[in-house]
C-alpha cells in the first residue's frame, strides 16, 4: 500500500479533469485504490429506487465520486 500525503480533512485543489481549479475538503481517502472524495467536486446523479425510510419518492440523488489522488494538490489553508 503506498504512503499518501493527503489525509482526511485536508484542503485540496483539483488540477485535472472537468472540475479543474475547484478547491474543497477531503471527505474520504481510499489508499488501496489511490483515490479521494472531495466535497462538492465531481458530482454525478445516481438513480435511486423508492425506499420507505430514506427516499420514499425515489428519483435522482447527487453524489460525490472518487478522484484519483494524482489529480489533486494539497493547498495550504
Amino acid at each position: 500500500m503506498p504512503k499518501l500525503k493527503i489525509k482526511k480533512g485536508d484542503n485540496v485543489k483539483i488540477i485535472a479533469g472537468n472540475d479543474k481549479g475547484k478547491t474543497g475538503e477531503v471527505l474520504f481517502v481510499f489508499p488501496k485504490t489511490s483515490k479521494v472524495i472531495v466535497r462538492d467536486c465531481k458530482i454525478s446523479k445516481k438513480a435511486v429506487k423508492a425506499d420507505k425510510e430514506k427516499n420514499p419518492d425515489g428519483g435522482f440523488v447527487k453524489k460525490e465520486m472518487p478522484i484519483d489522488i494524482s489529480n489533486v494538490k494539497k493547498v495550504e489553508a
